[in-house]
């Protein structure tokens, strides 16, 4: 693997991932001529994350085509990219990020896409073999194995991730216990109405729920897991335990460097910190963001790609700020939830399409606004969504109403008058 470092760069990328790779490419397309040095603490090159709880777990996606680009791609834009390394400080006077095996980068430009690592199970038993998380291409090989040798599996987290690897080992004839602490499924991202069906397709294909449960400890008394005991007194038989409770901005670097750090990076909408010369970008930063009202935190690859573009652009000398729709997927079984805005808050909604035949969206409504879409097994609605939630101003539930909740209609362009 790639161990190119340059002492000095004009733009060093500390992150090798989805975020930091768009990063460099994007610089390359707005004409950079500059060096561009790209550092990574994972052996491999960039690489597609979604997948690994998906299709790389059921073998239907190979680690080669995991690859974002390919090492001659990386050779013919001349990025460099130093993997398998981790960075250990940022010296912001010195404008040098030094790495573990001792060298160090000089840097005219630094963009942090650190991204974020799992939230790990600090309670008893969460150092048993046995007990998993999901984050990497390295995760993922050594859930692999454990999945193929598992029977009893439990998910801990109703999240993306613990339902997109519930829906897997499941397939493969696993029986599935999820534990989640919310009295629903997916209750941080979606609706009561989504997460109602998803349960219920869920337990149609095996997955046993336990809604609201506190848990007292994961256990095994041969320093293996054999079970996850719940507050009430059950345990729930385990040979496998995958802990999916969410993610944590990998932050710690910029914050001993004395950036502003708050539920990740601070940055302003052109993905900029308090230094001029350093920005952040992808999971890791905290940026304003006009859906959410406020500041947000986003885990998504959309998010990493848009946020890639919008700091290339502005180190090219074309400052766009970052003002895109929010939209995420997540793969559950024959099922593919597409989610355009965010709908936390709704107050209103409306569905369209057939939900018995798993092909509908739902259109929610803050105050009167739609604000977000989710789709199920209905991509054509999720691109019109993301058309629709860009417009100045989105429709209102009145004029969505008046358009029969048409997302088609919604989105064409007013008719000029004669």
């Amino acid at each position: 693997m790639s161990q190119v470092l340059a002492p000095q760069a004009d733009v060093v990328i500390l992150g090798a991932g989805q975020a930091g790779l768009q990063a460099a490419l994007s610089l390359r397309e707005e004409g950079f001529a500059g060096t561009i040095q790209m550092i990574g603490d994972e052996p491999v090159l960039p690489y597609q994350r979604p997948p690994l709880s998906k299709g790389f777990l059921l073998g239907a996606v190979t680690e080669d085509a995991l690859v974002l680009r390919p090492q001659a791609m990386l050779d013919k834009t001349d990025i460099r990219l130093a993997a398998g390394v981790a960075a250990t400080r940022i010296d912001r006077a010195s404008r040098h990020v030094l790495l573990a095996d001792g060298r160090s980068c000089g840097y005219g430009h630094l963009v942090i896409a650190t991204g974020s690592r799992v939230r790990r199970w600090t309670g008893q038993g969460g150092e048993l073999a046995g007990v998993a998380t999901l984050r990497t291409l390295a995760d993922a090989r050594t859930l692999g194995a454990l999945l193929e040798a598992a029977g009893d599996v439990v998910v801990i987290g109703a999240g993306f991730i613990g339902l997109e690897f519930a829906a897997v080992a499941a397939k493969r004839g696993k029986q599935v216990h999820v534990v989640e602490a919310a009295d629903r499924v997916m209750a941080r991202a979606v609706t009561p109405a989504i997460s109602a069906f998803f349960r219920e397709r869920h337990e149609i294909a095996g997955v046993q729920f336990r809604f609201g449960a506190a848990i007292e400890a994961i256990v095994g008394p041969q320093g293996r897991v054999t079970g996850v005991a719940l507050a009430g007194g059950e345990t729930l038989p385990a040979d496998l335990v995958l802990v999916g409770i969410g993610g944590i901005a990998n932050a710690e670097i910029a914050a001993e460097a004395g950036l502003a750090v708050d539920n990740g990076i601070v940055v302003d909408a052109l993905m900029q910190t308090a230094d001029p010369a350093v920005s952040a970008i992808g999971d890791c930063c905290n940026h304003p963001n006009p859906f959410a009202g406020g500041r947000m935190r986003l885990e998504s690859v959309q998010n990493a790609i848009d946020q890639g573009r919008v700091v290339a652009a502005r180190l090219a000398g074309k400052p766009q700020p970052y003002h895109a729709v929010p939209w995420f997927w997540s793969d559950q079984g024959d099922l593919k939830l597409q989610m355009a805005g965010l709908t936390t808050g709704c107050d209103a909604q409306v569905t369209i399409g057939d939900r018995d035949a798993a092909r509908f969206s739902l259109l929610a409504f803050r105050a009167g606004q739609l604000v977000g879409v989710e789709s199920v097994n209905r991509p054509g609605d999720n691109m019109l969504a993301r058309r629709i939630l860009a417009l100045p101003a989105p429709p209102t539930y009145g004029e969505a109403e008046a358009a029969g909740f048409d997302l088609k209609a919604l989105s064409a362009p007013p008719k000029v008058q004669a």
